[in-house]
């Protein structure tokens, strides 16, 4: 009998990218763009030697490196971390006394990027809200997510917009563990923290690769969640596949 829920955020609770177009009727760069506009603008305020061109190289070489940590490690460096990486590329180590200015400087890009992240919140999909207060009557609610540019910081703070985040009791953002999908560490660590055994406990996500083939290693339940994209269900190894959230209470009630 399942006990406890672990959910997927991005794609599964809410849309990502969903706010681009309002950024765009805002005349607002896409979120892609204005992190490098961010930080280009930094890197030339501090280091006026560096050109545009050469910061931009900097960035993306970064942006490589974090997407190889992730598929391949199965950590997400958090945004800072990433910034570092920038920065070890355009040679800017911290010169003897300078350590904390650097730092400080850092830190300062990090919140600027964290900060724009959720400034403009995303869409919800549909009927997750009385769906969410319906599971939480009977079930133990928890989030797994990857954290790529919105920290578990910022996804708790899009939670408490909606009101959504009194539904849940426990939170493993990949950016706080050091550990991502489909790892099936964070899956364990998942089934330790809620106290159930991973036969008690379904994921709910949208990716097969991640939110499947993770929590199915360590034999936990796995629901397909295609009710904001279908990447392929018709392939699925998923216990159940669920298109609308208000069929997902009776999904569950059925896996014995």
């Amino acid at each position: 009998m399942i006990e406890a829920l672990t959910f997927d955020f991005w794609d599964t609770i809410a849309l990502d990218d969903s706010d681009e177009w309002q950024r765009a009727q805002m005349g607002l760069s896409s979120k892609p763009d204005a992190r490098i506009e961010l930080f280009v603008e930094h890197i030339i305020r501090y280091h006026p030697e560096i050109s545009p061109e050469r910061a931009v190289e900097a960035y993306r070489a970064a942006n490589t490196r974090f997407r190889h940590d992730w598929h391949h490690n199965h950590h997400t460096p958090s945004v800072y971390l990433r910034l570092n990486y920038a920065y070890d590329n355009l040679g800017l180590s911290p010169a003897p006394g300078k350590y904390a200015a650097l730092v400080r400087e850092v830190n300062e890009l990090a919140r600027a990027i964290e900060t724009m992240e959720v400034r403009i919140p995303p869409i919800f999909a549909p009927h997750v809200h009385t769906t969410l207060s319906e599971l939480s009557q009977r079930y133990t609610l928890a989030i797994i997510s990857d954290t790529i540019h919105t920290t578990g910081r910022g996804i708790r703070h899009l939670l408490y917009q909606q009101n959504l985040l009194q539904y849940f009791k426990h939170f493993l953002f990949s950016d706080e563990i050091g550990e991502s999908k489909p790892s099936p560490r964070i899956f364990r660590r998942a089934s330790l923290e809620i106290g159930l055994p991973p036969s008690m406990i379904a994921h709910i996500g949208d990716r097969e690769s991640n939110d499947i083939a993770g929590p199915l290693a360590i034999g936990m339940r796995a629901i397909l969640f295609t009710g904001i994209i279908d990447r392929g269900s018709e392939q699925s190894r998923a216990t159940a596949i669920c298109s609308d959230f208000r069929k997902l209470p009776y999904l569950v009630q059925r896996m014995r």
